[in-house]
This record gives C-alpha cells, structure tokens and sequence, in this order.
C-alpha cells in the first residue's frame, strides 16, 4: 500500500478541481470531483477563509483521506472581524479592532499548536499578529495592549491558568 499526502490550501467551501488541486492530484488517478466535493463538505462553514486541507491518497486503490488542518492566525483574524483581509500598510491603515474577549478566543483555538501551554502568552502571540494586519485591539494599538497583558490589566481572563 503506497500512500501520497499533499497539502494544498483552498478558499472554505469553494475549492475546485483547477489548480491548487487538480494538477496535484490527476496524476494519482484519484476521483478529483469527489476529493473537491469532501473538502467543499468539511469546510462549507469556513467560506470566505483560506483553509489549509491535508488529502491522503492511496495509490493502489485510488481511495483518499481529507483532514482539515488549523487556521491560522490570520485567518482567524479576518473571520472574526467579517473582513477580507489584513491592511496593506499595516502600520498607517487599520482594517477593524477586536474587542480582547475575541483575542482571548482566537488564542484558544490556536494553542495547541502553538510552542506554549500559557494562555497568556497566546494572547500575546496573536495581539503580534493583530499588529502585523492592521488591527486594532478595544481601540489600542495591540503593542499597548500587549503591554497592558504584562501589567495585568486582563489577568481576569487568565484565572484558569492559577
């Protein structure tokens, strides 16, 4: 049983049989409109978000696996705030603020695969990237905010961690 995973990331519910996935795939011999109908099923509720898909395929019997992998932090970003992206001039163009209670969400879902096991530092984390796309934080610059997490303006938000 020879096995071929490929990892492609498409548009949630909108994927296709053109490229990203269709020239990966072809050459397999794999059923590509029921791989696109999987993926399209799994991520229907993400439209509008770049999605990152894992497909498995067995070469010998030409059956396929799709694994949904975690959005990243950008992704999680612009669907919280309903826009389509971040700001081309970050540090001059701001595209939305978040109120710290979506942060404290968006690093929730991101923690297990980050390199932390503290909250806290997720929040931190993800206010960078806030930062890097032009998003604001409760209206603050997301540095003023990481500042005000040292200080611990938000620690109500952290009593799970002790």
């Amino acid at each position: 049983m020879v096995k071929k995973t490929f990892k492609v990331i498409v548009p949630g519910g909108e994927a296709t049989g053109g490229p990203p996935i269709g020239p990966l795939l072809g050459p397999t011999g794999v059923n590509v409109p029921a791989v696109v109908d999987r993926i399209n099923e799994l991520t229907a509720d993400l439209k509008g978000v770049k999605v990152p898909v894992e497909i498995t395929v067995d070469l010998d019997t030409k059956e396929f696996d799709v694994k949904v992998g975690p959005l990243t932090t950008t992704a999680l970003i612009v669907r919280e705030l309903g826009i389509e992206k971040g700001a081309r001039a970050p540090g001059e163009e701001r595209v939305g603020d978040l109120r710290f209670e979506q942060v404290v969400k968006i690093a929730k879902a991101k923690l297990p695969y980050l390199p932390t096991d503290s909250l806290k530092s997720a929040v931190k984390q993800i206010l960078g990237s806030c930062l890097s796309m032009g998003v604001t934080v409760e209206g603050k610059d997301p540095r003023v905010v990481q500042r005000e997490v040292d200080e611990g303006v938000y620690d109500e938000y952290f009593v799970e961690e002790g």
